[in-house]
Parts: C-alpha cells; structure tokens; sequence
C-alpha cells in the first residue's frame, strides 16, 4: 500500500504487546470453536472493516473490531453489552463450547484443509499460468499485486478447502492449489531487482493458461 512508508521490523518483538492482545486471539478461537462459522469468514469480517479503520489500527485491534461485527450477526452479543464490556441479557445458546482441557491438544492437530477429491489437476509443474485479473466484493486469497500477471507453477499442494466458497456458508467446495513463482519484474516492472520472485500459492479458480 503506497504512502505508509517502510515496514520496520521490531528487534526481539514479544508474542503479544499486551495481555489484551492474548485474550483477543484466545476469543476467536474459542467462539469460532462453536461451528456457526469458518476460519475463512473471520478473514473476511476483518476485510469488510471500513477501510480508515483498517489502515489505522493494530493488528489485534482489527481482530476485536471484526469478531465484535460477528457475534452481533450471530446474536451472541449486542451494541450495549459491548460497550457495557459484559452480558446485559441471555444470549443464543452454542451447542458446543471449546473447553480449556482442549485447547492445547487442539492446537497442535490445526485445522487442516487438505481434502480428498476424484478431480484432477488442471496444471502441470513448469507449466506458465496467468493469474486471473478479478476484483470480487466477496472473499478472495488471490492477492491484488499478483492479478493478471504470468508465473511458473513450482509444485501442486493437492485439493484444499476453497476460502473464496467457505468465508460465505457455501461449504468447502474443495480446489487444486499451486505454487506458483512470479519474478519480481512481472510483478513490478522493469525497475524490479532480477535477481528476486515471489511464490504464491493459489487455488485452480484463480489461474488460467499463459
């Protein structure tokens, strides 16, 4: 994003810069543990955040701003109970909670993606590909700078949980993923280094012959 200037990297930069931050993170795994919606929608609440908010604040903070928007689609809290900072009335009840004596043998299992499928790949190692220059309003993982640009697919990461169907209640409607390398210069002209590339992993919907 031009006129944010560089990116600094923190020397010895903690886990968490404040407890509060821990206790966000701990929330939305918990309430996204219930099941009324995906890991993939959570990403698409923090997108749909008014733009000026999201360039403005904390990592953690756009994470609370986007979860709060959840809970109040999912009736789990309202306006004045999160202004309140606690519950002024019953909620709608989960059907299952993510107890703590779960948590760290949930964590380490993750929430793989992969799934089975009897499709086959459209692409081949070696094979030039163009990433599809789309704009959708809905949820994507195509970035923007990769859009409409000519790479090398490097390696096939097998069939996985397509985000772009999941961050909506359109069920895991399984795609091939690629890796596919695009040089520096394709991406950002000729002023590019060389010497430099960047490998995306992108599902089939996004790509098409080069």
């Amino acid at each position: 994003m031009m006129g944010f200037g560089p990116v600094v990297a923190e020397m010895d930069e903690p886990v968490f810069h404040g407890g509060w931050e821990a206790r966000v993170l701990a929330n939305v795994i918990a309430t996204q543990a219930i099941g009324w919606w995906s890991g993939d929608a959570s990403r698409f609440a923090r997108e749909s955040l008014n733009p000026g908010y999201y360039l403005t604040h904390s990592y953690y903070e756009i994470w609370l701003a986007a979860l709060e928007n959840i809970l109040r689609a999912q009736n789990l809290v309202a306006d004045d109970e999160i202004t309140a900072g606690h519950a002024l009335r019953e909620a709608r009840k989960p059907e299952r909670v993510f107890e703590a004596a779960n948590v760290t043998s949930a964590l380490r299992r993750g929430w793989p993606s992969e799934r089975e499928t009897n499709t086959s790949a459209q692409f081949s190692v070696g094979q030039k590909v163009r990433a599809k220059n789309m704009h959708p309003t809905t949820h994507t993982r195509l970035p923007r700078y990769a859009r409409g640009r000519v790479g090398v697919v490097e390696a096939i990461r097998g069939c996985h949980v397509f985000p772009d169907a999941n961050a909506h209640g359109r069920g895991p409607d399984p795609q091939w993923v690629y890796n596919v390398r695009f040089t520096a210069r394709e991406l950002w002209g000729p002023d590019a280094d060389p010497r430099n590339s960047v490998t995306v992993d992108a599902f089939e919907p996004y790509l098409e012959p080069a």
